[in-house]
């Protein structure tokens, strides 16, 4: 069995600003900054033929390569508690068109739907022994974050290893979008 995930890896210098605002938060468990992204769709664990159909399906999708922003910082709850502090990436039209494309590639691949709205972000940290009192300060203190833009060729089959220390994503398989046309605009080509 593997654990699986698709996700947008994010580039150097996006990486650098994130991690620039993970601190400060005693109890916070930051994710490495080599391990930022953005989900776009978690599978969970799944057999080898599964797994290879998962890449299959991934294979076969055509989607337009985009630019992508990060803005601001927020929390997810669950029972009145905070378990994720994110960073918000900026919703884009071609992103949710990706993210719907993978859905329905994964689903065709024998998976069942996702049922939670995408919203997306990337995890800057977890909580597991309750939040700091500081969790507000922090939050406001960083609502202006900004990162990017980033331009987006590509995204990744990811494989996740579960320890003490955290997750620890290999990189499967990377999938390309498709370049902008000649006539089209890139505002921000990669450098």
């Amino acid at each position: 069995m593997v654990r699986l995930f698709v996700g947008i890896p994010l580039p150097e210098p996006v990486t650098d600003e994130l991690e620039r605002v993970c601190s400060g938060l005693p109890g916070a468990r930051w994710v490495d900054a080599g391990a930022l992204h953005v989900t776009l769709r978690f599978i969970g664990e799944v057999d080898g033929a599964m797994a290879e159909d998962v890449y299959q399906a991934l294979n076969r999708l055509r989607a337009p390569a985009f630019e992508l922003a990060i803005n601001g910082v927020g929390c997810f709850e669950s029972g009145g508690k905070v378990h994720t502090l994110w960073a918000g990436v900026e919703k884009h039209d071609l992103l949710i068109r990706l993210r719907d494309k993978v859905e329905v590639a994964v689903t065709r691949a024998g998976l069942s739907a996702e049922r939670r709205k995408f919203k997306p972000h990337v995890t800057l940290a977890r909580f597991k022994n309750g939040v700091p009192a500081r969790i507000g300060q922090f939050l406001e203190r960083n609502n202006a974050l900004q990162a990017g833009p980033m331009w987006v060729d590509h995204f990744t089959l990811f494989r996740s290893h579960l320890g003490g220390q955290g997750a620890h994503y290999e990189r499967l398989c990377d999938y390309f979008l498709t370049p902008p046309s000649a006539e089209g605009r890139r505002p921000n080509p990669p450098s």
